[in-house]
């Protein structure tokens, strides 16, 4: 504002000792402008509250965008999440990111210390794709920081690849956006206790119907099974997946190429995950192997065949995962039968 009233005044030639008149049509013109900057951002204020009691993320498209975001003034900040939901788009981790930012936003909409300093909103790129164009976006989902005054900085846009999606992963870059503490309440899920009272159900049942049999409960095999599967589980990264809640994979929207690894040591997918697990699986089975025909009273033929499948496994599926961790630490020397 005071850089417009400079202008004004160069424009008047005002100077020390010139005619009152002119001062006076300076401070007339900005209290007009004040007033109609004021009466602006209110208005603008007005409108997204009356949107964001509607719906906790609001639906812009180009117009809205260029009018009530990118068009100043504005005394808020606007957390956006650029996206393509359309099912022709087919991108599935669009809609699993939609779930989190709309479980985000309602905890912020639904919780005691709501205030219009913080909104947030989407646009879609077949509703807005003229918005993608003007900020040169080509993937979704992304998300957006726009603050109150200034330009977009770097940190005002949110590492999706490196932190993944997850509520309260967003809820930790907005506090350090806009000084705004999110406490993330997630509705309720009853699929886990189901799950887990039905697994106690069976294991019951089963326990009752040898109840006068309980053997199997000392059986070492069975105990170094579920060891084997729990340890597996924990080394292919679920609680990562657990805690950061990354996408499944990823699909270039410029080549359509799927990309099923992850290409930095920083972050994974889920299918990475399940590769992994199923690596190690196999490598696992392929020392089991191996270990049996050294130690079992099977004839000749059978222990060889189990000492050269077990061999094969474990050549085979360590070579795989060397492979992938020479793609994800840049610069790894070593390999063994593939790069």
């Amino acid at each position: 504002m005071f850089q417009k009233v400079a202008v004004y005044l160069s424009m008047c030639n005002f100077t020390i000792g010139a005619p009152s008149q002119t001062l006076q049509n300076a401070l007339v013109w900005c209290f007009r402008l004040f007033c109609t900057l004021q009466t602006l951002m209110s208005e603008k204020v007005t409108q997204m509250m009356e949107w964001a009691s509607k719906r906790s993320v609001i639906r812009l498209n180009g117009d809205k965008f260029r009018r009530f975001v990118k068009a100043p003034p504005r005394n808020f900040s606007v957390i956006i999440m650029f996206t393509a939901l359309q099912p022709q788009r087919q991108c599935a981790v669009c809609r699993q990111a939609d779930e989190e930012f709309m479980v985000l936003a309602n905890s912020w909409r639904y919780s005691s210390a709501f205030t219009n300093k913080v909104f947030f909103a989407s646009v879609d790129f077949d509703e807005g794709s003229d918005v993608f164009q003007m900020l040169g976006m080509n993937s979704a989902p992304t998300f957006l920081h726009f603050p109150p005054k200034g330009k977009l900085r770097k940190s005002d846009t949110y590492e999706l690849q490196v932190r993944g999606f997850a509520a309260e992963q967003l809820a930790r870059w907005v506090a350090d956006r806009t000084d705004v503490q999110i406490r993330v309440i997630r509705p309720p899920n009853y699929a886990g206790p189901l799950l887990l009272g039905f697994l106690l159900a069976v294991i019951g049942g089963l326990a009752y119907l040898r109840r006068h049999n309980l053997e199997f409960l000392f059986n070492r095999n069975v105990w170094a099974f579920s060891a084997l599967c729990f340890v597996l589980i924990m080394i292919s990264g679920q609680m990562w997946n657990h805690i950061r809640g990354p996408p499944y994979a990823h699909k270039n929207p410029n080549t359509g190429e799927i990309s099923y690894i992850h290409g930095s040591s920083q972050a994974q997918f889920v299918a990475e995950t399940h590769i992994i697990l199923f690596f190690n699986a196999a490598v696992t089975m392929g020392m089991v192997l191996l270990c049996e025909a050294a130690t079992s009273n099977l004839d000749t033929g059978k222990r060889k065949m189990m000492c050269v499948t077990g061999i094969g496994l474990l050549m085979l599926f360590f070579s795989w995962l060397l492979s992938i961790f020479r793609k994800k630490y840049q610069g790894y020397p070593y390999s063994f039968l593939m790069r």
